[in-house]
């Protein structure tokens, strides 16, 4: 959503591009600390806050998992825990130098909705 996203998410895509703006400011303001600032722009992730919302905001039933898979290239929303490879790479060693990057960590391509 930071690229762009759907009409009736704009404040949330400007939030989410406000994120990446600041992920990128504050590696800069940092970067003779030896301090790596880095984001991860997470996609549509199965959660309980996103079960409130679908219920609450979209009036979703019980299938809207289900429902949503099916439009989804991986056939399934993406789980917390699906992130978390990534996540441990960047606070370890193993991720070098690496500052000022926002990695979109999504199955869609960023700024499209379908």
């Amino acid at each position: 959503s930071s690229h762009g996203g759907q009409p009736h998410l704009a404040p949330y895509s400007a939030t989410k591009a406000g994120l990446a703006g600041l992920t990128k400011n504050a590696a800069y303001a940092h970067r003779f600390d030896r301090v790596r600032v880095n984001g991860v722009n997470i996609g549509w992730t199965d959660s309980d806050g996103e079960d409130v919302i679908q219920r609450r905001f979209h009036d979703a039933g019980d299938d809207w998992r289900e429902r949503a898979a099916e439009r989804l290239p991986a056939g399934r929303l993406a789980a917390p825990e699906d992130v978390t490879g990534l996540v441990t790479l960047l606070l370890s060693d193993a991720s070098g130098v690496v500052t000022g990057s926002v990695i979109d960590w999504d199955q869609t391509v960023p700024g499209t909705s379908d």
